[in-house]
């Protein structure tokens, strides 16, 4: 046992790539620590030649204890959904337990296969990776098929629209283990794990709130064209499978450095390694789903039913909190339905359609409450600290100092108004400016702001005559007309303000002046 021991720490040595915490495995009354680093790297046998070094001092028994417990780790942890989902078959050194026959699991891959358009055939490794998910992860998968019942119809109903196999389901359990939120150490996020280029690139948007990859809906549509589009390149699902992971282009090279075989098996050789655990993971997957009922797998029940759910756009900003102060529909169960919204809030834009997906039987108590939701909102951010109006802006005019190189028209166009509006409000009678001299400037918005801020001039009492101005008409020739009436006169009973007002058929009153 304590070269047992010296080994554990020794292998861990070898292939931690940073320093993780070590977790605890009871062996004959003894704790053993093996870092987790070690158990969750991409392969537990990386440097052949060290191995076998190290190796060579022990016995077979002690070898197959130590692969047990490693394999058994990797396998076994009481978060499920948060490892490595896919197991390379190389890795399985120690796991020799056959939960099956040999030929009871080429029997069944056959009549899966019947039932299938993906390749299904028996392989040695396949049965590696099956025995060890049925050996170690059994008592997970009640859980993992609790989730399905919610996501597998609405998948299957999309994969048909797109003519895309039923069976392509369990990619996302392959993917994610069924968490929307879940993202790899690449960025890949969301049930079906697009990356952010991939995910535009088929309409997935992403900005602050919101996060269409983590959309259940709108993610499925994605993956479904996406898988189209790969099998219209390779004309084959298991090759649009590898493709789905690995990219059409290195799927591309393992079909040619094989020498140009077109079965998964055949160009496994050839693919990144990631790829080559991937598809064996999903067939492995495929197969304890059909025939759970034989191994004794049952699913729970499942928390609600896609079909139990509908969605409803809001009319303003607001947060699953504030839905469920007034509804009593729990957060937790807003979050599962709504794992888009990464900030658990619900943007209001326009034209963007953001809607919330409620429990139907719950949807007439939101119409119901969507008001008192609505000023909950407002009351809740009237609440937040609002900027003082000591800090304000008090004066609406601009002070700007000439600058070596301004003139009128320059000034002018930099805060959008004329250089007549400069030279009036800076009592200015010529083009001249000097380096340093302050102009009082009303920018364009505050100068609009201003005119219409002008109050209408009181109109005197008394009798008073309609004038209609005739072609060739100006403010002089018509106070000319009318003995002891000035311009000004004239422009303050009509409300006007530059003489560009006055137009043909225009109704003026006059007054006596």
């Amino acid at each position: 046992m304590k070269n047992l021991l010296i080994l554990l720490f020794f292998t861990v040595s070898i292939f931690a790539q940073e320093p993780v915490d070590s977790v605890f495995v009871p062996v004959e009354n003894t704790a053993i620590a093996i870092d987790s680093s070690f158990i969750a790297t991409d392969s537990i046998v990386k440097d052949t030649i060290k191995i076998k070094k190290i190796y060579a001092c022990f016995s077979d028994a002690d070898l197959r204890k130590v692969d047990s417990l490693l394999i058994q780790k990797k396998f076994n942890a009481s978060s499920f959904d948060s490892i490595q989902y896919v197991i390379d078959d190389k890795d399985i050194i120690g796991n020799t337990t056959l939960m099956l026959s040999t030929d009871l699991l080429k029997t069944r891959l056959n009549d899966l296969n019947l039932k299938t358009p993906f390749h299904l055939a028996y392989n040695p490794s396949l049965e590696k990776v099956i025995n060890s998910y049925l050996k170690y992860r059994t008592k997970y998968y009640p859980a993992l098929m609790a989730k399905a019942q919610y996501y597998f119809p609405m998948f299957e109903q999309y994969l048909d629209q797109f003519d895309v196999p039923l069976e392509m389901k369990y990619l996302a359990i392959v993917e994610s283990a069924l968490r929307p939120a879940a993202r790899s150490r690449v960025g890949a996020t969301g049930l079906w794990q697009f990356m952010y280029g991939t995910g535009v690139e088929f309409d997935l948007k992403v900005n602050s709130y919101v996060d269409e990859r983590q959309n259940p809906v709108k993610a499925t549509i994605a993956a479904c064209k996406y898988l189209s589009h790969l099998h219209k390149i390779f004309g084959d699902w298991d090759l649009a499978l590898a493709a789905y992971n690995s990219g059409p282009g290195n799927v591309s090279k393992a079909i040619k450095r094989s020498g140009g075989y077109r079965n998964y098996w055949n160009i496994r050789p050839y693919l990144p390694r990631e790829t080559a655990s991937y598809v064996p993971a999903f067939y492995a997957t495929m197969y304890i789903f059909e025939y759970a009922d034989a191994h004794n797998i049952y699913p729970e029940p499942p928390n609600i039913y896609h079909f139990e759910t509908d969605t409803i756009q809001v009319k303003r900003t607001v947060t699953f909190d504030q839905i469920s102060a007034k509804t009593n529909i729990d957060t937790d169960l807003l979050s599962f339905l709504n794992p888009s919204y990464k900030l658990d809030v619900i943007p209001y834009v326009k034209d963007k359609n953001y809607a919330v997906r409620l429990p139907r039987k719950n949807m007439i108590d939101f119409l119901d409450k969507e008001e008192d939701i609505y000023v909950l909102a407002n009351e809740e951010d009237g609440k937040r600290e609002k900027p003082l109006t000591k800090y304000f802006e008090t004066d609406k005019r601009t002070r700007y100092k000439v600058q070596n190189g301004d003139y009128l028209g320059k000034i002018a166009n930099k805060f959008g108004v004329k250089v007549s509006q400069i030279k009036r409000w800076n009592g200015i009678r010529n083009h001249r400016l000097k380096i340093g001299q302050s102009l009082v400037i009303y920018p364009k918005k505050l100068v609009a702001q201003k005119k219409v801020s002008r109050k209408k001039h009181k109109l005197p009492k008394g009798p008073h005559k309609i004038y209609v101005v005739k072609s060739g008409d100006s403010l002089w020739t018509i106070s000319k007309k009318f003995p002891s009436v000035s311009i000004d006169q004239i422009k303050k009973w009509n409300n006007i303000w530059s003489v560009k007002k006055l137009k043909l058929g225009m109704k003026l009153k006059i007054f006596k002046g």
